[in-house]
């Protein structure tokens, strides 16, 4: 078993929604618990721990314990991963946009002609 496409897979999946997203966001400035996590979104704290329960099984939100609190943390490894994946496609694309170029270049020289 391939563990790369299992954690992408988990990653992107945790990415799709735009609340989850907002978690992270959140997270990138610091930790939070689960009630200041809650506060911005018209949604219930059990809610918004769904959603962080898929963030932490892509492996993207640690939970602590500090004291009482449980704060949240980012991890951005995952994050990391999904961008190196996603760069095969990057150069795919700037290299299309490249031949597209000297196309049009091609296409311009001979209209001045």
């Amino acid at each position: 078993m391939n563990v790369l496409p299992d954690l992408l897979d988990a990653t992107f999946a945790a990415l799709a929604d735009p609340t989850r997203r907002a978690i992270l966001a959140r997270l990138a400035a610091g930790e939070a618990t689960v009630t200041e996590l809650a506060e911005p979104f018209a949604m219930s704290q059990p809610a918004v721990s769904k959603h962080l329960k898929v963030l932490e099984r892509a492996g993207l939100v640690n939970r602590g314990r500090d004291a009482q609190r449980r704060p949240c943390r980012l991890d951005a490894r995952p994050l990391r991963e999904a961008v190196a994946w996603l760069a095969n496609y990057r150069d795919y694309w700037a290299e299309s946009y490249a031949r597209l170029d000297e196309v049009l270049a091609e296409l311009t020289a001979e209209e001045q002609r």
